[in-house]
C-alpha cells in the first residue's frame, strides 16, 4: 500500500498489517493507513535497541541536545499540521490539538536544553584523602507505552528525557491514534538519531505491548493508561526486578466553597470537566460544593454547558469534539444509566448527538444531587461527565474530596487564603490547583499523583531524572 505509515526498527521502515486511524468527527474519513506489528516486531526492536545501547549511552551530550533540538523546532514549526492530525484522529478540538503539539514541541527543546546541564556531584570522603563522585547513568533500554487521548504530549514527555539521558526505546502509542506517535518518530529518525535507538512498533497492547512488558531485555518500563493495565506492567516488572513508572486513573474533585468567585469557579468546573470531551486523566469529575452556593453554582454552570458548541472537532467555533470511539461512547452512556439509576439526577445534557457529519458525539453530562459512594463518583469514566456532590462545610469538602482510591489532581475554588493553603496542604493529590482548573499542566514540572493514580518517579521536567537514570557512586584514591 502506497500510503501505509510504516513501523520503525533498527532505522529502517518495516511494512505489517494495514490498519485504518477513523477520525471520530467524520466516521466516512480515513486519517492514514498505519502498519499494524506483531510480537516478533517488539522483539526485533527491543533487540536492536539493546544493540544500540551501549553506543548512545556513551555519545556526546552535544550529539543529544541536536538530535532534541531539531524535533521541537521541527514539531513547533509544523504545528498547525501537527494539531490538525491529532484533532482529526483523536477527536480534541483543532485549538486543543495545535495547544498539544506546541507543548510537545517545548518538552523536546526542554529536554533539548537538560543534555547539556547533565550533572553529578563531587564530595569529600569521610576517608581522608578519598574523592566522591556520585553520577546518573541511563537505565538501557526503555520500553514506552502511551494512550490515546494525548497522542503527541505523552509521547513526547516520555521519549525525550529518555533519549537525553542516554537510553534506548522501544514505542508502542495506542492502537486508536497511531498518527501522532508516527510523525514523532518520523521526526526523530530525520533529526539524526542513530539506528537502533528510537524504535516504534505500532499493535495491539494484547501483542506488541505484552511483549514488550514481559521482556527481559526490557530494563525499565514507563506506561499510561488504565490501572488494569498497569497492574499487569507492575507485575511483570516486579517478576523482572526492573524499574516502573505508571501514570493510572484519578477522579479528581473540585471544591467549590460559599466564598468562591463564582464566575471562575464555572469556569474551572466547566474547562476541568469537559474540555478534550473530558478524556483527560486530569479533568474534574466530581464536583463538591458547600450548601451556600451550590444552587446558584448550578444554575451558572448549566447555562455554560448550554452554551457550549458539540460538532466536528476541526470545525471553527467547536468547544467539544467527539468521543474517541464507540467503545467508550458506550462507556460513557452505560455509566450515565447507572447514575440514574443509582439515585442521580440527570440535570442537563448526556444525549448522543447528531451532527453534519457522522460521528461519536455526546452531549455534555451534569448529575446534581449525588452522593459520594455512587458508582460515578468513584469509578472513572473519562467522558464528558461530571456529578455534583453537595456538602456542608470546608472540612467535609475535604473529606469528601480525599474520599477516593485516586489521587492525581485536585482543585478548590475559594477567596479564602486560609482554606486555600490548608487545602493546599492537606489534599490527598500529587497536584493542587487553586481558583484553576484541575487539568493543565506546565512541561517544565513534576507531573504524577497518588494512590492508585500513579506509581514510581515523577514525569516531567528535572525530575524525569529520577526514572530515566540510575546513581553510580564511585570512590578514587587521588
Amino acid at each position: 500500500m502506497d500510503d501505509l505509515h510504516r513501523n520503525y526498527i533498527d532505522g529502517d521502515w518495516v511494512d505489517g498489517e494495514a490498519i485504518a486511524d477513523i477520525n471520530p468527527s467524520n466516521t466516512e474519513e480515513i486519517v492514514g493507513h498505519y502498519a499494524r506489528g506483531g510480537a516478533d516486531d517488539a522483539k526485533r526492536a527491543i533487540a536492536a535497541a539493546k544493540e544500540a545501547f551501549p553506543a548512545w549511552s556513551r555519545s556526546g551530550i552535544q550529539q543529544r541536545h541536536d538530535i532534541l533540538k531539531a524535533a521541537g523546532d521541527e514539531i513547533l514549526r509544523r504545528r498547525e499540521e501537527l494539531g490538525s492530525l491529532l484533532a482529526r484522529e483523536e477527536g480534541k478540538t483543532l485549538a486543543e490539538g495545535i495547544g498539544e503539539t506546541v507543548r510537545a514541541g517545548q518538552i523536546f527543546d526542554f529536554f533539548a536544553g537538560e543534555a547539556l546541564r547533565l550533572s553529578g556531584e563531587v564530595v569529600p570522603s569521610v576517608r581522608p584523602g578519598l574523592e566522591v563522585t556520585m553520577t546518573r547513568e541511563p537505565v538501557g533500554v526503555v520500553g514506552i507505552i502511551t494512550p490515546w487521548n494525548f497522542p503527541i504530549a505523552i509521547p513526547a514527555w516520555k521519549i525525550a528525557p529518555a533519549l537525553c539521558h542516554g537510553n534506548t526505546v522501544v514505542f508502542k502509542p495506542a492502537d486508536l491514534v497511531p498518527g501522532s506517535a508516527w510523525a514523532i518518530v518520523d521526526i526523530l529518525a530525520r533529526a539524526g538519531l542513530p539506528k537502533g535507538v528510537l524504535n516504534l512498533v505500532m499493535g495491539k497492547g494484547s501483542v506488541v505491548g505484552d511483549a514488550i512488558i514481559n521482556s527481559p531485555d526490557v530494563n525499565a518500563m514507563t506506561f499510561t493508561g488504565s490501572v488494569t493495565t498497569g497492574r499487569k506492567v507492575a507485575d511483570a516488572s516486579v517478576k523482572l526486578m526492573r524499574k516502573f513508572q505508571l501514570e493510572m486513573g484519578g477522579k479528581n474533585p473540585l471544591v467549590v466553597l460559599d466564598d468562591a468567585d463564582l464566575a471562575v469557579a464555572v469556569e474551572a468546573a466547566t474547562n476541568g470537566s469537559y474540555f478534550s470531551t473530558g478524556q483527560r486523566c486530569t479533568a474534574s469529575s466530581r464536583l463538591v460544593v458547600t450548601e451556600g452556593i451550590y444552587d446558584r453554582f448550578i444554575a451558572a454552570l448549566t447555562e455554560r454547558l448550554k452554551g457550549l458548541k458539540v460538532d466536528n472537532a476541526c470545525k471553527a467555533g467547536t468547544h467539544i469534539g467527539p468521543v474517541v470511539d464507540p467503545s467508550q461512547l458506550k462507556q460513557d452512556e452505560d455509566y450515565i444509566a447507572i447514575g440514574r439509576k443509582e439515585g442521580g439526577k440527570l440535570h442537563w445534557g448526556g444525549e448522543r448527538l447528531n451532527r453534519e457529519t457522522p460521528g461519536y458525539y455526546l452531549q455534555p453530562a451534569l448529575f446534581v444531587d449525588t452522593s459520594p459512594e455512587m458508582t460515578i463518583n468513584r469509578e472513572e469514566i473519562f467522558g464528558p461527565v461530571a456529578s455534583v456532590i453537595r456538602v456542608k462545610d470546608y472540612d467535609e469538602a475535604l473529606s469528601v474530596a480525599n474520599d477516593t482510591p485516586y489521587g492525581l489532581t485536585s482543585g478548590i475554588c475559594t477567596t479564602s487564603l486560609k482554606h486555600a493553603t490548608h487545602f493546599k496542604r492537606n489534599s490527598e493529590a500529587g497536584m493542587v490547583m487553586i481558583n484553576l482548573p484541575t487539568a493543565g499542566v506546565d512541561y517544565h514540572v513534576p507531573f504524577g499523583g497518588r494512590k492508585a493514580s500513579s506509581y514510581g518517579p515523577r514525569e516531567q521536567g528535572r525530575y524525569a531524572a529520577e526514572f530515566f537514570t540510575t546513581v553510580k557512586t564511585a570512590y578514587m584514591m587521588p
